[in-house]
């Protein structure tokens, strides 16, 4: 995993080309703020070793992620799309869970459904819940993820994610269009998916 460091100083707009990260570190951010997102996609990882880049939150605009409640090793921010960040945001005081803390929740009831199958079928519909847009006949999710990456999130390997995403490609309730970041799925893929309600 590669990333560069923010410069101490408050910056109004931070901008990363997609699959570009950058490391919070608290050590080095004195001020308690946080980044709010102002445009893109984010996967919010933890940069350890022991880890191994495990996803916390994904974060689109208008989230928050406080740099003074990180782990003392921090954490990397991803762009999965141009991403836009400013680290002089002015932290919200609203109740109930941060973005963070939310995504965390869901990944983990994700990760202890009963098979790779329900587990995938989850996130796919998790992500495009809260990341994506209904667009006609599919709704559509701006950003791919590897399939070594979603194996993270599902807690299975890389070539059983291959298959799985196969499986459900030749079912054709998903397309990755050539030539496109993202893909689209189909909708009665996200609304029969465990956990839809969540």
């Amino acid at each position: 995993m590669t990333f560069r460091l923010l410069p101490d100083a408050a910056l109004s707009a931070v901008r990363l080309p997609a699959g570009h990260s950058v490391l919070l570190d608290p050590s080095r951010r004195g001020d308690g703020g946080c980044i709010e997102v102002l445009d893109g996609v984010a996967r919010v990882y933890c940069p350890c070793e022991e880890a191994e880049g495990m996803t916390l939150a994904f974060l689109q605009p208008g989230d928050q992620l406080q740099t003074s409640r990180l782990c003392s090793d921090g954490v990397c921010v991803e762009a999965l799309t141009p991403l836009c960040f400013s680290t002089s945001a002015e932290v919200e005081a609203t109740p109930g869970l941060d973005p963070v803390n939310e995504w965390t929740l869901q990944l983990l009831r994700i990760r202890h459904l009963g098979s790779a199958e329900q587990r995938l079928h989850a996130l796919l519909a998790l992500l495009v819940r809260r990341l994506g847009r209904r667009c006609g006949a599919w709704c559509d999710l701006p950003f791919r993820l590897t399939h070594e990456r979603i194996g993270e999130l599902i807690g299975t390997t890389r070539v059983t994610t291959t298959r799985l995403m196969s499986r459900i490609r030749q079912a054709q309730l998903i397309e990755v269009p050539a030539g496109e970041p993202g893909l689209r799925l189909a909708p009665d893929l996200v609304e029969s998916a465990p956990l839809a309600s969540a």
